[in-house]
């Protein structure tokens, strides 16, 4: 009898072991290496060559403990409270109750509980009234700037700690039980690194005395991480108010569109029980992480650069990467309202004169509308909508010179004297800046050829058809 084959994903254990280790490295040396102190970057990686450490150290917020001083027990205290409060909230606040997609083992629909818009809005809340009346200086924007990295690091070891407790009860999970808890197609390869990183249950479930059964998944996907983000960004243009005395308009761009962004993601919160991560891929490391570290921090990059080097973009740029975000947004929701339309009523008037695909399993594949461009429009849009979050910072790249310093024309000077100019670090910063547009895309390109493989798997013959007749698989023309 042949064993099926094992098919891994991510560059498998290896891979899986690398991002592992390398993506919280990753965070750490970016804010490093993009700082107040010297420059983004920091001008000792301009010359790898003659860099000494002791003239590293100086120029980035290396802590005064060495690395012990990289976490604290105080910030992580607080860290979990702000985790707490979400959990209380998910529990006291009214929710909207929706049944999920069926279960490939049971056949039944779990039951989710969603009320992260009005979750976030209850935390935002203070946070407006706390600026109110004491502006910039309001003590929680204070605290998450002086603090960030521990805050990092708090975030790190709680996703590594929830990765660990949800892979270990998944061996508890056993067939038909009344809990309906089913392990994940390819969180089951026998690697206990990569299985650890991709996730074996598919929806991990806890009982939390006071608050109830908590969904993991679909509570780290749109909660703490995402109004996390939105605090970021809102500590971020408070110290670059605190620093300057104004916020740039780039600044402002910012904060708002992502603070829509992410609103506008937890007002639609029950769509993302359609999508792969939630009905096929287990809760491991890699969604985990993603959720409460990567999203945020590497997220509110952008925001952070500016905090130190406000850039001013005119009307025009300003009106310019408006109009592109509004494309994204537009190209985005519209296809997958349109997706999810003909999902549920493909008879509907809008689809009249729409062709299809009638597929042998019963249900039909749309080729007409927006997914006759191509076979995931809607990515498209998505990354249109990310690139306007890089934008704003320009050619980035800065140099921060002590006050006092003659630095010529176009020179951004700070309240305590000190000045921030392009320098040799021009165009440098792109690297930091940008690198978000530039993974989203390359997560986007991934996703899409998993779900190729997937639908293949799915509709046989059906799927070759439909991909004779939508050549394109996220960008006409292009790609």
């Amino acid at each position: 009898m042949a064993t099926k084959k094992v098919e891994y994903e991510f560059g498998g254990p290896l891979g899986a072991a690398g991002i592992i280790i390398g993506l919280p490295i990753l965070l750490h040396v970016l804010f490093l290496a993009c700082n107040d102190i010297s420059g983004c970057p920091a001008p000792g990686l301009l010359s790898l060559r003659t860099l000494t450490w002791d003239t590293f150290i100086l120029q980035i917020p290396w802590p005064e403990d060495g690395i012990w001083g990289f976490g604290s027990w105080s910030v992580a205290a607080w860290v979990l409270t702000y985790y707490l409060v979400s959990l209380v909230l998910f529990r006291v606040l009214p929710a909207k109750e929706v049944l999920g997609t069926k279960l490939r083992e049971s056949g039944k629909p779990l039951r989710y509980r969603f009320n992260a818009f009005l979750s976030t809005l209850v935390q935002l809340v203070p946070c407006a009234i706390g600026t109110y009346y004491y502006g910039s200086n309001f003590f929680l924007w204070v605290w998450i700037v002086d603090h960030y990295q521990q805050v990092l690091t708090a975030n790190l070891a709680l996703a590594l700690l929830i990765s660990l407790v949800v892979y270990a009860r998944s061996f508890l999970v056993k067939p038909g039980n009344p809990q309906l808890r089913e392990l994940a197609r390819g969180g089951q390869t026998g690697s206990i690194i990569y299985d650890f990183f991709i996730g074996r249950e598919l929806n991990p479930r806890v009982h939390i005395p006071l608050i109830g059964t908590v969904d993991l998944k679909t509570w780290l996907a749109m909660r703490p991480g995402l109004t996390g983000w939105v605090l970021l960004n809102a500590s971020f243009a408070a110290k670059q108010y605190r620093m300057y005395g104004y916020l740039s308009d780039s600044m402002v761009f910012l904060v708002a569109v992502q603070a829509y962004y992410v609103l506008e993601g937890q007002y639609a919160e029950e769509g993302i029980v359609g999508m792969m991560d939630f009905k096929t891929d287990g809760l491991g490391f890699m969604l985990t992480f993603g959720d409460i570290v990567w999203v945020p921090f590497l997220y509110s990059t952008q925001c952070r650069y500016l905090a130190t080097n406000p850039v001013h973009m005119g009307p025009y740029a300003f009106a310019a990467v408006g109009i592109i975000f509004a494309v994204g947004v537009y190209i985005f929701r519209a296809s997958n309202a349109q997706k999810i339309l003909f999902r549920e009523n493909p008879d509907h008037p809008a689809f009249k004169n729409m062709p299809f695909i009638q597929t042998k399993r019963g249900t039909r594949l749309l080729t007409g509308g927006w997914w006759g461009y191509a076979r995931h429009i809607n990515y498209f849009g998505d990354w249109l909508q990310s690139l306007p979050f890089c934008l704003p910072t320009g050619i980035a790249g800065y140099v921060v010179h002590p006050a006092g310093v003659a630095t010529g024309v176009g020179a951004a000077t700070m309240l305590d004297g000190r000045k921030v100019v392009p320098g040799d670090a021009a165009g440098w910063g792109v690297l930091i800046t940008y690198l978000y547009s530039v993974w989203f895309g390359v997560l986007l390109v991934h996703r899409e050829r998993r779900d190729n493989r997937v639908c293949a798997e799915k509709y046989g013959e059906d799927w070759v058809e439909y991909k004779r007749v939508v050549r394109w698989r996220i960008l006409p023309g292009v790609y």
